[in-house]
Order: C-alpha cells, then structure tokens, then sequence
C-alpha cells in the first residue's frame, strides 16, 4: 500500500498518511521516495498554493515501527552503518521533504503523533489538532535518539526549556497542552478538524502565488540566518514583488475598494 494519499481540492493539496492498520508507522524502505516525489511535484506546480497533512484512521503518525525494530526489518536491519544510510536516504527525506515544502504547511493532528509522526507534524508550518491528539518525543523509552532531526526543531517550535522535558521525560501531552505550549494553534473537536484545516487553507490560498512562496522562505530562513541576512534577502524577494502582476493588482484593488484577483 502506498504511505501516501494525494488529493488535490483546488488550490490545496491534502496529503494523507495512509497506514491505518499500523497507526500510520512512518520509515518503511521507499517511504522516502514517495514523500519526496509527492512534495516535488507540489513545489513544482505554481497552481497550488496550500497543504493539509493528516492522518487516515486514528493516528496522526505513531512514529516508527516498534515491531520492526524487534525483528532488526526494513529500516532497522543490518550493521550500524547502513542502518546509518537507511536513515539519511530515506527517513530523513521524509522530513526533509515535508519542512522543503514551497507553500505553506499546515498539520492536521487528527490523534497520537509520537516519535517521528511529532517530529514530522512539527515540520509543517502550522498545526491544528483534534481533541483526542496526543504528542510525545518518546525516543528514550525505547533506548534511541530522535534520529530525523527533531532535536533541531522541536526546540525552535516550542523553546528548549519544552523541547528537554518532552524528550528527557518521554511524556506524551494532551491536544490542549499542546496548544498552551505552543506545539499547536488550535483544538477543535475531531469532526470539525479537516473543515477547520481546510478553511485556513483556503484564506491561505486566497495571497498571491509568488509572494506567498517568497514569504515561507523568508520566515523559515529568518529561524537561523543573522539579521543581516535576511535584511538582503527581504530587499530582494521584495525588489521581485514589486515587479509581479500580483503586486499591481493588490494596490489597484485597495485603492478601488475591491477584494483582489490574483494569478492562478
């Protein structure tokens, strides 16, 4: 069965992790691959503007496979070392694919997102979640590390004071102590969380194709580039803006007191 589901609900794409049975594991040989391409495609095609990622069944992601890991299968088989390159050729594109997205992200936390699935929602660029969610980084419990790169990123999305005692306790925390943490923007109940998702989408979907993109880089790089360095690249993507359709039709339609007609 393929990890991913793609549907395309016009200028949003909503990907769904579709391994219901296994609770959505995440890091099975070529999951990688399928994660990459179906990211490719979305930042290659101008005419999308948004992505909901949710998962199918009652998971979110419950991270690796445990059972895997028991039988040293799949990703877990072999000597350290190409259990090594297992990890950068394949799990780590799949979070490197979700956090290179082009056009904004947004997580729709449907249940548990522990381990991998946690680090995974944390690389999109927004996260609403369901009531019955739940979150945890729950590596040491099971003797290991977060190996996808959530040690760099859970620190910057919730602080490092968080970030420590969710990944030294092993805790797992409820949908509302996400959001006080800031792990997530909203909770609504599970059968409002796709509309809510997709409403955001939509608003989203509704800024200018170019500029929305250039605005995605500009935050995301401005999460470890120096001040100065983002002051030349905002001079820059601006100086482009300037330039674009969009730019025109945004100032014509405040000055004529009219919603905007941007590019498709």
């Amino acid at each position: 069965m393929d990890l991913l589901t793609v549907e395309r609900r016009g200028k949003i794409a909503v990907l769904t992790i579709n391994r219901p049975d296994a609770m959505n594991a995440l890091g099975a040989p070529g999951d990688g691959d399928q994660v990459a391409a179906a990211c490719a495609e979305i930042n290659a095609d101008p005419s999308i503007r948004c992505v909901v990622l949710t998962g199918a069944g009652r998971a979110f992601s419950a991270g690796g496979d445990v059972k895997a890991m028991q039988a040293r299968t799949g990703a877990f088989a072999g000597s350290g070392v190409e259990i090594r390159e297992g990890y950068r050729s394949n799990i780590h594109r799949v979070v490197r694919a979700i956090y290179g997205l082009e056009v904004p992200s947004i997580a729709a936390v449907n249940g548990p997102a522990i381990g991998l699935g946690c680090d995974v929602a944390c690389m999109t660029d927004i996260r609403i979640a369901a009531e019955e969610a739940k979150f945890g980084v729950t590596f040491l419990k099971l003797g290991l590390i977060p190996g996808d790169g959530g040690a760099w990123l859970l620190p910057r999305t919730i602080g490092m004071s968080r970030a420590a005692e969710l990944l030294f306790t092993g805790d797992v925390i409820d949908a509302r102590t996400a959001c006080d943490w800031g792990l997530v923007s909203k909770v609504v109940p599970r059968e409002s969380l796709m509309d809510a998702a997709l409403d955001l989408a939509n608003r989203i979907a509704e800024q200018p194709p170019h500029a929305l993109r250039l605005a995605k880089t500009l935050l995301k790089q401005g999460q470890t580039a120096s001040y100065d360095t983002i002051m030349e690249m905002s001079a820059a993507a601006q100086a482009i803006s300037h330039l674009t359709e969009d730019h025109m039709e945004g100032v014509a339609a405040i000055l004529e007191k009219r919603k905007p007609r941007f590019a498709d």
